[in-house]
């Protein structure tokens, strides 16, 4: 007995008698606040234990063997399939090597309507030139056997279309004027600008590259190479009727989750202004590596980037040079940034419960007995007759 007397002692929460106790309205109305606001707060905490913690740490990139996988998502309203190109390049200019790409074009008409099903576009074939939209030309009114200005393989060479011409010229790696050839003044008859300029262009897919400095662009013309300087042929017409108004329904380097700023250019609709049209677009990327390290399954390798937009009339009027289209420079952050998911703590989970419980509680009770005290105060001057 005297054991449990000492024990008694000890007890820090002492009970009072329930004939001393007095239960008020303002009291109950409290508790049940009290108890609803502590299951909202522990509701939640338990979400967030639940809910895995992710650590942000910033350090030298050393990793090596990783491919850049490039998203892209373009659309082109105002230019046919058939004179728009993808190229991409490395820093010093050249193709890049060993390039692994699933790019498709789709044709639409003005409205944004597919016109047929998506071809898959080979852009490693720079320096050959794909189709030719140009109707024949006329048989009545040229010779047998035309001229190929010097540019064919042999003095019995014909060139008999413009196209024929420009492909002698190429085969030389000269430049060719149109405006010279007599086959091209008579085979623009408009056939061609139905299709060059009364179509739209839905070019999308994925490039694997080597992780170094580059840039690749999507521009109006056919592509090629002369004395390793990229060219691109916008013949019969001139560059400056290329409407380069475009959507970049996506762009994005590496795969994607839930942290950081892998999409900012998404959904963006640049429209070249009228009588501007032919509009260089340019935007400098910065790419930052970034590791993402979750509770389970494997890394993931992924990039964000900032972008710098720039834009310019390259037309003869404006007096700037250039190529109109859009062209993506990007180059990589010698930095990484890693983001590694981590279990929360079941003593913190525990520690915020105990606090959120304890807290209410000791707030609520404060409250209560002021409320009580000054109700009380209230009562005994009324009964006094002193209250005003």
């Amino acid at each position: 007995m005297r054991f449990l007397d000492s024990l008694r002692r000890l007890d820090a929460y002492p009970k009072i008698d329930n004939e001393f106790s007095v239960r008020t309205v303002s009291g109950a109305a409290l508790t049940l606040v009290s108890s609803i606001v502590i299951v909202v707060l522990v509701i939640g905490e338990i979400n967030a234990y639940l809910s895995p913690n992710v650590a942000e740490e910033l350090f030298v990139d050393t990793t090596r063997g990783h491919k850049l996988k490039i998203n892209l998502d373009f659309t082109i309203p105002r230019i046919s399939c058939e004179y728009v190109s993808l190229d991409a390049q490395d820093s010093t200019g050249e193709q890049h090597l060993h390039i692994e790409h699933n790019i498709y074009k789709r044709r639409l008409d003005l409205q944004g309507n597919q016109i047929e099903e998506p071809k898959k576009e080979d852009i490693q074939a720079s320096t050959k030139r794909i189709s030719s939209t140009e109707a024949p030309a006329p048989s009545t009114d040229k010779p047998a056997c035309g001229s190929c200005y010097g540019a064919g393989r042999n003095a019995s060479q014909c060139c008999n279309t413009c196209q024929e011409v420009i492909d002698a010229y190429r085969e030389r790696k000269w430049n060719p004027n149109v405006e010279d050839f007599e086959q091209c003044k008579n085979n623009n008859d408009g056939s061609v600008e139905g299709q060059a300029f009364n179509e739209g262009c839905h070019i999308y897919g994925t490039l694997e590259v080597n992780r170094v400095e580059g840039r690749f662009h999507i521009a109006p013309g056919k592509s090629f190479s002369i004395n390793h300087i990229h060219v691109h042929d916008v013949q019969p017409y001139s560059s400056s009727r290329f409407n380069t108004t475009h959507l970049i329904n996506r762009l994005s380097f590496g795969e994607q989750f839930g942290f950081g700023t892998t999409q900012p250019l998404d959904g963006l609709h640049v429209i070249a202004a009228e009588g501007k049209r032919a509009m260089m677009f340019q935007y400098y990327i910065k790419i930052v590596p970034t590791m993402f390290v979750p509770l389970e399954g494997p890394t993931l390798y992924t990039n964000q980037f900032s972008v710098t937009k720039h834009q310019k009339s390259v037309t003869a009027m404006s007096g700037e040079t250039g190529m109109p289209g859009i062209f993506v420079n990007y180059e990589l952050s010698p930095l990484m940034v890693k983001y590694t998911e981590k279990q929360n703590s079941l003593g913190h989970f525990a520690t915020n419960v105990c606090a959120i419980i304890g807290g209410i509680f000791t707030v609520a009770g404060i409250v209560d007995s002021l409320l009580f005290t000054s109700i009380h105060v209230i009562k005994r001057k009324i009964e006094l007759g002193k209250a005003s």
